[in-house]
């Protein structure tokens, strides 16, 4: 790899303005673009301390052996001129969200004298059209036969055409009614051209001018006393009325719209993509992309907008196939950086203006937020999908095997995190993961009660109960001359995996924590034990008695699994917190009342729910509670009633919120 400092440009030679740059390796391969308001400071940049950079930042400035610049005249021309080069040249760089080619299309063969539509998968090809893609194939496929009945355009090879060209006999399509057989003349390819437009047309959410056309064909045949061809018509009407309803309307003005959302964590970004056209649901899409770097969301909607409508566009220059491929609106959870700029871009390949929107209230930002929901499921299905798999969770397990010079694959490994407020109401919380796999009938709650309220004092706490219980056990067995004394419960005969000891700890911290968990392992006399510390900023990894952290691959299997130990540690201890904060502060309300005992309080709890709602509830209310007479239920209220205004608790999940 190269050195960047050997290409690294001089001072004075970058210019100040806008323009785009682009890092080239020895092969000449175009491997990263990017556009900036200032080159000087943007390139200059990826040249500070390695250290303070993405990882995938520099192992790109070292694949690299040279950087290239182009300066232009305004932000908008940067944009387009990296909108350009990154459809062109495809740099590996470049954030890329991942299409597994698994999703359907309805594609139409528009460049053909003879279009066809069919039901297909792939990438696109110039010169066809496109509509979707959609979720499940059986539903394009139905949607698709029920509209040959209304639009008979073709839909069989190019195999099938040319034979029954050859053979002056339509397919069995064309003898059922579903095709119109321009293959032996029954109607003429201009004709047939306007069919496969129609269905375009409604595939594109257009139903209504479809519908009052069939209608108004179907009672001119009627009054012309055309009686069979108004019942076809007629029962191409029920069949197209039947497709209409099955795309709901989700926005009543008849909006055009695309709708993108975003979840994203320190490794990867999950995209949900909802197109919407004339107010109905057509197609709906999630992506799933590796983080090139620590982009903020605004960057990486900008970074998604340029690659899905390079894409959309691309080979289409019919501008009724560019404006439904770019809609007029673009509803977005946070603008780009520069909103005017993109949105004058995505005008000129539209061929009209194009708004960029955070919606505020409404319908739309309720679709919005329906399509957050969708990008979180798609990027835990995708994480979920990763973590079951065996293969994966072997190649993770190796390479931390490898990565920190283990005996053996750590088969159990236990993830500790702490949660505070402000140095308060201090929790602790162990999770396992055997074989890769988390174990939630194995976590563990601490309550960390010492006046080392501190993370460095809670880890040592936490440790030392754990090991001492551990320690405890391990000697059971020795005592009693039998190896599974500790491990099997006496009484119930049912397996203590407590008592497991761990093959590696995993610690929320960088240097300080480990250093205080080693000290603990240390005195416990488990000091052999394999520990590290996972620091968030950075993702380093922080071994015992090292002065400067291991960086492991961002992805790799093994980081990936040593994030999912450490962010479901956090999640669990913050869970905790939140419960035991709510129960806290729902106590303190409730200490001064006399006779209020804890099965009453538990009674108010159920009932009520919230902090809120027993607020609310007149003293007559809470007195129709078993256990409760009138001066209680009035002791009750004036207590509720004197605490901390605006607070609401939530006694099912532990949060709190202001009323």
């Amino acid at each position: 790899m190269a050195d960047p400092a050997s290409y690294r440009p001089q001072p004075g030679e970058l210019p100040l303005g806008p323009g785009v740059y682009r890092f080239i390796d020895a092969e000449g391969r175009i491997i990263y673009v990017g556009k900036a308001i200032s080159l000087r400071s943007r390139v200059n940049s990826y040249f500070a301390d390695p250290a303070s950079l993405h990882w995938r930042t520099q192992l790109m400035v070292r694949t690299a052996t040279r950087v290239e610049w182009t300066q232009v005249a305004s932000e908008l021309e940067a944009l387009q001129l990296e909108y350009t080069w990154i459809k062109r040249y495809e740099p590996r760089f470049n954030v890329k969200y991942r299409d597994d080619k698994s999703y359907p299309w309805l594609a139409v063969t528009w460049s053909q004298e003879l279009p066809r539509a069919f039901v297909g998968r792939g990438a696109k090809r110039p010169g066809w059209r496109y509509f979707g893609p959609f979720g499940q194939a059986w539903a394009i496929r139905d949607s698709l036969d029920s509209l040959l009945g209304v639009f008979p355009v073709r839909s069989c090879s190019d195999g099938v055409l040319r034979t029954a060209q050859s053979s002056g006999r339509p397919c069995l399509m064309g003898h059922i009614g579903k095709c119109s057989a321009p293959c032996v003349g029954r109607i003429d390819p201009d004709r047939h051209r306007r069919l496969v437009e129609e269905l375009c047309a409604v595939m594109g959410g257009r139903f209504k001018p479809a519908l009052a056309a069939l209608e108004q064909e179907m009672a001119e045949a009627a009054q012309a006393l055309e009686y069979e061809r108004a019942a076809i018509l007629r029962d191409r009407l029920a069949a197209l009325t039947k497709v209409a309803e099955r795309n709901a309307v989700v926005l009543p003005d008849g909006t055009d719209a695309d709708l993108v959302a975003l979840a994203e964590d320190p490794l990867e970004v999950a995209v949900q993509l909802f197109q919407v056209r004339d107010g109905r649901l057509v197609a709906e899409r999630s992506w799933v992309a590796e983080r090139a770097d620590d982009a903020d969301q605004a960057d990486l909607i900008e970074a998604f907008c340029l690659q899905l409508y390079a894409t959309a566009t691309a080979g289409q220059l019919d501008l009724s196939e560019r404006r439904r491929a770019v809609p007029a609106q673009i509803l977005l959870p946070a603008l780009p950086p520069q909103p005017g700029v993109l949105a004058e871009l995505l005008a000129g390949e539209r061929g009209g203006p194009v708004q960029l929107k955070v919606p505020q209230r409404g319908q739309k930002r309720d679709l919005l937020e329906t399509a957050g929901r969708n990008a979180a499921q798609a990027l835990a299905l995708h994480k979920t999908r990763r973590a079951s798999d065996l293969a994966t969770r072997n190649r993770a397990l190796t390479e931390l095997q490898d990565a920190l010079g283990l005996d053996g694959a750590p088969l159990r490994i236990e993830g500790y995190d702490i949660s505070h407020l402000q140095g308060a109401q201090t929790v602790a919380s162990m999770v396992v993961f055997e074989d890769g796999l988390a174990r939630p009938s194995q976590y563990r709650h601490f309550v960390i009660g010492s006046v080392e309220s501190n993370d460095v004092g809670a880890i040592r706490e936490v440790l030392r109960r754990r090991l001492g219980r551990l320690r405890d056990e391990l000697q059971l067995a020795t005592d009693q001359d039998d190896p599974q004394a500790g491990l099997i419960d006496a009484d119930s005969g049912v397996a203590r995996r407590f008592s497991y000891a761990p093959s590696l700890i995993v610690v929320d911290g960088g240097a300080p924590q480990v250093a205080a968990a080693q000290a603990v392992l240390d005195e416990s006399g488990f000091g052999a034990m394999a520990l590290i510390g996972l620091a968030k900023r950075l993702e380093e990894v922080w071994l015992p008695g090292q002065e400067h952290p291991l960086i492991l691959p961002r992805q790799s299997e093994a980081m990936y699994l040593l994030q999912r130990v450490r962010d479901e540690s956090h999640r669990f201890a913050i869970a905790h917190h939140r419960r035991r904060r709510g129960r806290s502060m729902l106590e303190s309300l409730l200490d001064g009342v006399p006779g209020l005992g804890e099965v009453r309080r538990q009674g108010l709890r159920r009932h009520f729910g919230s902090l809120k709602k027993l607020r609310q509830a007149s003293p007559e209310q809470i007195a129709a509670l078993p256990g409760f007479g009138p001066k209680l239920a009035q002791a009750v209220a004036r207590a509720v009633a004197a605490g901390p205004a605006g607070v609401v608790l939530n006694t099912a999940t532990g949060e709190i919120s202001s009323d």
